[in-house]
C-alpha cells in the first residue's frame, strides 16, 4: 500500500506512508514541496491542499473555513490535517517562495561566507577581501517540518528527526558554498553561521533536551569553531547568550556596538518566529529576554502570508482612490500574497480609520475614507473579513494572529524596562531588526501598540543586523573577542516561566501599548 500522487505535470509518484506523520510531512519529505512556506500543521496557509481521488476523509471545520464548501465537496483537503496513510491524491502546482540573489560587485577570488540561519529564512553574504560581492535569501529547507521553534524542537527530539533536519540544512549550505565558489572562481576560506539557539543545536546535530523542557539551559554556548562536514570549512559559531537568545543576537550586537559610538540605553528587538530582545544599559550590563511570536511576521501561517520574495506585498498606502499595494519587487509578474509587514501595514491603516478597533474587531470607521474601507468588510466562509482584491482578503483570525505578535512584543519590552526600572522615555534608541527590520513602517508599529506613543522617532529600522554582524565576524578577531565577552554582561529574564505570563499576555492583546 502506498500514497499515490498525481502531480500537476502529469507525473505519477508513489510514497511510503509513515505512521505517526501527517500526509503533508510525508509529501514534504518526498521532495515535492521544497521551497513552499508551509505553516506545518496549523491549517492556516492552505499551501498543502490536495484532492483525494477516492475514499476522501471527513473534512474538518478548518478546511471548510480555508477551502470553502465547494472545494471540500470536490475532495480537496489540507494534507497537514490528515494522517500519512495509503491514499490516491492529486497535487496542484506548488506555490513556492522564490529565493533572491544579488551580485554586489564584479570581483572574483577566495571568499568568506556569512550566514544568518533563521527558523524560516536563510540570509547570506559572500565577501572578498572583506567587501560584500554577492548576497541572497531563501526559505529555510526545514520549514516543512515545523514553522516555528517549538515544533522544530519536537521533530529534533528523536535521532531520526535530528538527522533529517540536519541533513536538510547541511546539504543546502554545501550547495551554497559550492555554487558561490564556482561563481567567484575561488574557495571558501571562512564560514560564520549565526542562528538562534535551536537552529544552532540542529546544525550541530545536538540533542536539544535542555531547550525542549523547562528549566531551559544551554549545554553548548558557542564562541568557537566547529567542523560540520568535509565539504565545508570549519565554521565559527558566535556565542549563544541565553537558551532562546542565540548567536544571531550576539552578531546583532556586534553590528550595533563593535567599533561604533553607542548611545545607551538602547533596545534591540530581533523579531522572527521567536522574539529575541536585548536592553543594553552600558557596555558592561545588558538584560535579555525572549518570547514566542510564531511565524506570522515571517509571512508564514497567515491566510495569504508569504515570505519576502518577488511578487509579495510588503505594505499599503491609502489614497483617495483606495488602497494601493507596495511590492517586494514591482517587476514581478506574479502576485503571490502578503509578507508580515504587508499585514501590519494593512491592519494599521484599518486601525487608524476605525475600521478595526483596539480589540481587533471590524467596525464602521471614524473618518471620511473609513466608509469606503468599511464597505469592504464582509463575511467569507462564516468569518468576518476585509476584501483587498479579487484574490486576497484579511480574515478576523489573521488579525488575531497579529494581536498575538503585538502582545508578545509588548510584554517583552515592558518586562525589560521594568527590570531596568525606567520607562520608554529613558531609551535613547530602539532598534527593530529581523523579519521587520527592513520593510516595516515604524509609524505602523506605534499605531498598533508595539511601540509606546511617541517612540517611533527614536526607533530605527536596523534591517538584518544579525547578518551584518556575521559579516564582521568572518575575518575580525577583535570582533570575535567583543562577541565572546557579551555573555558575561547579560542578565536573563525568563518570561514564559513567570507565573503571571498568561495574564500579562492577555492584558496586551489589544492594539495599544501597555506598560
Amino acid at each position: 500500500m502506498s500514497i499515490r500522487i498525481h502531480t500537476h505535470t502529469g507525473e505519477h509518484i508513489a510514497l511510503e506512508p509513515n505512521s505517526g506523520d501527517t500526509l503533508a510531512r510525508t509529501i514534504f519529505l518526498g521532495g515535492l514541496w521544497y521551497g513552499v512556506p508551509l505553516c506545518s500543521g496549523l491549517g492556516k496557509c492552505g499551501l498543502c491542499r490536495v484532492r483525494y481521488v477516492n475514499d476522501t476523509p471527513m473534512h474538518t471545520a478548518d478546511e471548510i473555513k480555508k477551502l470553502g464548501d465547494e472545494a471540500v465537496a470536490q475532495g480537496w483537503r489540507l494534507a497537514c490535517l490528515h494522517p500519512s496513510k495509503s491514499c490516491d491524491i492529486e497535487l496542484p502546482e506548488p506555490i513556492r517562495s522564490k529565493p533572491t540573489k544579488h551580485t554586489l560587485a564584479d570581483t572574483t577570488g577566495n571568499f568568506s561566507l556569512a550566514v544568518d540561519l533563521g527558523t524560516t529564512s536563510i540570509h547570506w553574504t559572500a565577501l572578498v577581501d572583506d567587501v560584500p560581492v554577492a548576497s541572497g535569501q531563501e526559505l529555510n529547507p526545514q520549514t516543512g517540518l515545523g514553522s516555528e521553534v517549538m515544533s522544530r524542537l519536537a521533530v529534533a527530539a528523536t535521532p531520526e528527526g535530528r538527522t533529517v533536519l540536519r541533513a536538510l540544512i547541511l546539504d543546502r549550505l554545501t550547495e551554497l558554498v559550492q555554487t558561490t565558489a564556482a561563481m567567484l572562481v575561488g574557495s571558501c576560506t571562512s564560514l560564520v553561521i549565526s542562528g538562534n539557539s535551536v537552529m544552532t543545536y540542529i546544525l550541530l546535530g545536538m540533542k536539544p533536551d535542555d531547550l525542549a523542557t523547562a528549566p531551559y539551559t544551554l549545554s553548548y554556548t558557542g564562541g568557537d569553531e566547529q567542523h560540520l562536514t568535509t565539504e565545508l570549512p570549519a565554521v565559527y559559531i558566535p556565542p549563544l547568550l541565553a537558551p532562546f537568545v542565540g548567536a544571531d543576537l550576539s552578531a546583532g550586537l556586534t553590528a550595533l556596538e563593535y567599533g561604533q559610538t553607542t548611545d545607551y540605553p538602547f533596545l534591540l528587538a530581533d523579531l522572527g518566529t521567536n522574539g529575541e530582545f536585548i536592553l543594553a544599559l552600558s557596555p558592561n550590563k545588558r538584560f535579555c529576554a525572549s518570547v514566542p511570536m510564531g511565524p506570522a511576521l515571517e509571512g508564514v501561517g497567515l491566510s495569504f502570508g508569504r515570505t519576502a520574495s518577488p511578487g509579495a506585498i510588503t505594505g499599503f498606502t491609502l489614497t483617495p482612490r483606495g488602497l494601493e499595494a507596495l511590492y517586494f519587487d514591482d517587476t514581478a509578474s506574479e502576485r503571490i500574497g502578503m509578507t508580515g509587514t504587508g499585514y501590519l501595514s494593512l491592519v494599521a491603516i484599518l486601525r487608524k480609520h476605525g475600521v478595526v478597533n483596539e480589540s481587533g474587531q471590524f467596525c464602521t470607521g471614524s473618518t471620511p475614507l473609513a466608509a469606503k474601507l468599511a464597505n469592504k468588510v464582509t463575511t467569507i466562509q462564516g468569518e468576518p473579513a476585509f476584501v483587498i482584491n479579487s484574490t486576497l482578503h484579511l480574515p478576523a483570525s489573521d488579525i488575531e494572529e497579529i494581536l498575538k505578535v503585538k502582545a508578545a512584543f509588548n510584554l517583552a519590552m515592558s518586562a525589560l524596562l521594568n527590570a531596568a526600572d525606567f520607562g520608554p522615555a529613558g531609551l535613547k534608541k530602539i532598534y527593530i531588526a529581523g523579519a521587520l527590520g527592513e520593510y516595516v513602517s515604524l509609524g505602523d508599529l506605534e499605531t498598533l501598540g508595539f511601540l509606546p506613543a511617541g517612540c517611533k522617532n527614536k526607533a530605527i529600522k536596523a534591517g538584518n543586523s544579525s547578518l551584518r554582524g556575521t559579516e564582521i565576524l568572518t575575518t575580525s578577531k577583535q570582533a570575535r573577542q567583543f562577541a565572546e565577552a557579551l555573555p558575561d554582561t547579560m542578565i536573563q529574564l525568563d518570561l514564559t516561566n513567570d507565573a503571571g505570563f498568561g495574564d500579562e499576555f492577555i492584558q496586551r492583546m489589544r492594539f495599544s501599548y501597555v506598560d
